[in-house]
């Protein structure tokens, strides 16, 4: 650990290399999809006029679509510097020399990061704060970023239970080295890759689609989407009542809940600030 708590960068998945890499595969169709789930969820066609901080930022592209939707203001950040470098490419890429977009090397579990931060109009963070090796502070830390009736969307791994304990033990070896991960990588991804065979042929669907369409899943990739779930330590869960209770006690209405049916992905939930 580190001293602000969050798990070192020597002891977790390298989610910035995963991210460089995504980006690579990034064109305008992906950044599209990104900008419709960000506004399908938000229930905006526009961000105009609104302050929008991205917590943990990733590979940046939803900053992106948060700016070419228009907001006014858009400010992220990450943990993981090749996280940063990512989201500094994409405004070079595409806002260069904006200044309403601006990024910063910083750790969702530091109260006091986010206390400078002040107030703003939308706080995302989708599937981040459960990697931060202590969830439910970041959770209650990205809460007094949002402004009195502003709207805080984020996503949190979903609880299965034992299953959920036991793909914390298979992430956590994945990072132990290059051994494990390649052994990991040989038995997972083709069990992924049978698994989604088997489901198209029940369904009588062409078991190509699922790879030509995943884009469509916010414009992301499913190589990388595969690499991140195995990878992805520290992993945390919680079942989507916990996530209601702990906001509603701190003044949030939710507006939106999309759950993965119970499944291993992430639930999304969006909630509004009701209470200074």
């Amino acid at each position: 650990m580190t001293a602000s708590g969050e798990v070192g960068l020597a002891d977790r998945f390298q989610f910035g290399e995963n991210w460089w890499s995504f980006l690579k595969t990034l064109d305008e169709s992906r950044i599209a999809e990104a900008q419709r789930s960000l506004s399908t969820m938000l229930g905006r066609d526009s961000l105009e006029g609104l302050t929008f901080l991205d917590v943990g930022c990733g590979s940046g592209l939803f900053s992106l679509a948060a700016m070419r939707l228009g907001a006014a203001k858009v400010h992220s950040f990450d943990y993981d510097p090749m996280s940063v470098a990512c989201a500094e490419s994409l405004r070079q890429r595409f806002f260069p020399g904006s200044a309403a977009w601006t990024i910063e090397r910083a750790s969702a579990v530091d109260a006091g990061y986010l206390a400078r931060l002040g107030e703003w109009n939308i706080v995302y963070s989708w599937g981040v704060l459960h990697h931060t090796g202590e969830m439910w502070r970041a959770i209650g830390n990205v809460t007094a970023a949002v402004a009195p009736g502003g709207t805080l969307f984020i996503s949190i791994y979903n609880d299965q239970g034992l299953l959920s304990r036991f793909w914390t033990l298979v992430k956590r070896a994945y990072n132990t080295g290059l051994p494990a991960r390649a052994a990991i990588t040989a038995i997972f991804v083709p069990v992924f890759i049978l698994r989604g065979a088997a489901r198209d042929t029940l369904e009588r669907r062409n078991p190509l689609r699922r790879y030509r369409d995943y884009r469509k899943t916010r414009g992301m990739s499913m190589l990388h989407d595969w690499r991140d779930w195995l990878g992805g330590y520290p992993f945390e869960v919680a079942k989507p009542e916990e996530i209601f209770d702990f906001l509603k006690a701190r003044g949030f209405l939710m507006q939106r809940l999309k759950t993965c049916a119970g499944g291993l992905g992430c639930n999304e939930f969006v909630f509004q600030r009701t209470t200074p």
